[in-house]
């Protein structure tokens, strides 16, 4: 069974991705359910079976069954989702069924001719990159010669090898014990949800119906091709009719997740969009004043400064890792964490699983909102009267895969010492290639490690300074 077009199986940030029937095919899927299978057996795993869920892309049910055929044919007992769920709600129910791991069949935030085969450990944390290295060496060799085991899904369930469930209700007993849903559903305040086609669809409003406060729920139903936007990715470009819609029904926030509900976006009152960074500096403040707990916070890399502000403010430290969630969640666990959160939108919470969950997060921004009494904007305000004024852009770059070497040596080659006339201060390659100023700005040069994509970030406390640096950042580049 030949890997298509040779392209080696490879995860990333938060496992492995590719294009529907070209590289994402039933045979590469069932390749990497028994890279998995066999990983359970070794770890001592696989008595406590596995969950396999997945979103709304195309056929993602179809390679859901398939990768519970192979469990089944490898004796290990596979709980299935009767149907496409949120990734935190698939995460949550790994850690509480205590299931030895989780498959989920998802491409995320990607653009609809993707799907993608994400790995959860037995705590529901996305699989560490010591696990998903055995399983690449696993997929390597069952691409030179390996066979796949597999039950038909009808005798596998008539063995008892393969069982439906529907994890929503243990999901929904938990959010109950982390937020007064009650006390929500008496603000009077409306509300419009952008679930951008995904898996998230109709979970706030099933979690705040009957009260005054009032949920529009926009983007709600299953559109593989995920239309009005590039990708279910919860960032301006995507959200315009959530701003649209927010202004024309004058309503007080718009809120959105992505494909598989794990991120989480908002629009403010007055349909402006309110970044990854604002949103995790308003979450932290929420947790540290509002709710007035304490604990460490955990940031990626690229993601804001404000957290330092915050916790100097609040006398907590400030953790920082690498980029994607499978860094924040140890680091989290290490250091019992109050909140970790990376620029992708992608929050978790201590208390929860460890990993994002782009459902409670929207809750808590809500909790926020009617604690304060604030809007968006007002939120804003009060937090750039403690932190000072933040601006953020983050520009994605298409660029020729063979360009890749000779872009990481011009970078490696030609560390400036200021830019935009303000010292370089620190320069870092953690994970791509930083420049920490001496005003406290920061540009961020890396590539992405789920998409063919260069990505440049930048953070200033001027917009059109932020615009100076991200040019400054493609000059680096030569892009």
């Amino acid at each position: 069974m030949a890997n298509v077009n040779n392209n080696p199986i490879k995860f990333g940030t938060d496992g492995w991705r590719g294009i529907i029937a070209r590289d994402f095919t039933f045979d590469n899927v069932r390749i990497c359910a028994q890279a998995t299978a066999d990983y359970l057996k070794e770890a001592g795993l696989a008595g406590r079976g596995i969950i396999i869920g997945y979103d709304n892309r195309f056929a993602s049910e179809d390679f859901a069954a398939a990768c519970a055929e192979v469990m089944a044919g490898n004796g290990i007992k596979a709980f299935l989702c009767t149907k496409a769920a949120p990734t935190p709600v698939i995460s949550y129910g790994t850690l509480a069924r205590k299931a030895g791991g989780a498959i989920i069949i998802t491409a995320s935030h990607n653009p609809g001719a993707w799907n993608g085969f994400k790995l959860k450990n037995e705590s529901g944390s996305s699989a560490p990159a010591a696990v998903t290295k055995k399983i690449e060496v696993g997929i390597a060799r069952l691409l030179d010669s390996g066979k796949i085991k597999q039950t038909a899904l009808a005798r596998a369930q008539q063995q008892g090898l393969v069982e439906y469930v529907d994890l929503d209700p243990i999901y929904f007993d938990q959010i109950n014990k982390l937020v007064d849903l009650n006390t929500l559903r008496r603000y009077r305040l409306e509300v419009i949800v952008d679930s951008m086609w995904g898996a998230g669809a109709g979970y706030l409003s099933r979690l705040l119906d009957g009260g005054a406060l009032k949920i529009t729920e926009i983007h709600g139903e299953r559109n593989p091709l995920f239309p009005e936007m590039a990708q279910p990715e919860p960032i301006a470009p995507n959200l315009a009719s959530l701003s649209a819609t927010v202004m024309k029904e004058k309503a007080g926030v718009g809120l959105a997740t992505d494909g598989d509900a794990d991120r989480m976006g908002a629009v403010d009152e007055n349909g402006v969009f309110i970044t990854q960074l604002q949103v995790f500096a308003l979450l932290c403040l929420y947790m540290l004043e509002v709710r007035g707990e304490r604990g460490p916070i955990v940031k990626t890399l690229n993601t804001t400064s404000m957290t330092y502000s915050l916790g100097k403010l609040f006398n907590v430290p400030v953790f920082e890792t690498p980029v994607g969630f499978r860094f924040v969640a140890p680091m989290m666990q290490e250091h019992n964490a109050l909140i970790g959160g990376e620029e992708s939108g992608g929050y978790g919470f201590r208390g929860h699983v460890l990993e994002r969950d782009g459902v409670l997060a929207n809750l808590f921004f809500l909790d926020l909102m009617t604690r304060t009494k604030k809007l968006p904007s007002e939120l804003l305000d009060y937090l750039y009267g403690k932190v000072g004024t933040h601006h953020y852009q983050r520009q994605d770059i298409i660029f020729p895969e063979e360009k890749r070497q000779a872009i990481i040596q011009r970078l490696k080659q030609n560390v400036p010492g200021d830019i935009d006339g303000i010292t370089v201060k620190q320069f870092d390659t953690v994970d791509g290639f930083r420049y920490t100023l001496k005003d406290g700005s920061w540009l961020l040069i890396r590539f992405s490690g789920t998409e063919p994509l260069l990505r440049i970030y930048a953070e200033d406390g001027s917009p059109d300074r932020v615009e100076k640096l991200l040019a400054a950042g493609k000059e680096l580049a030569g892009v």
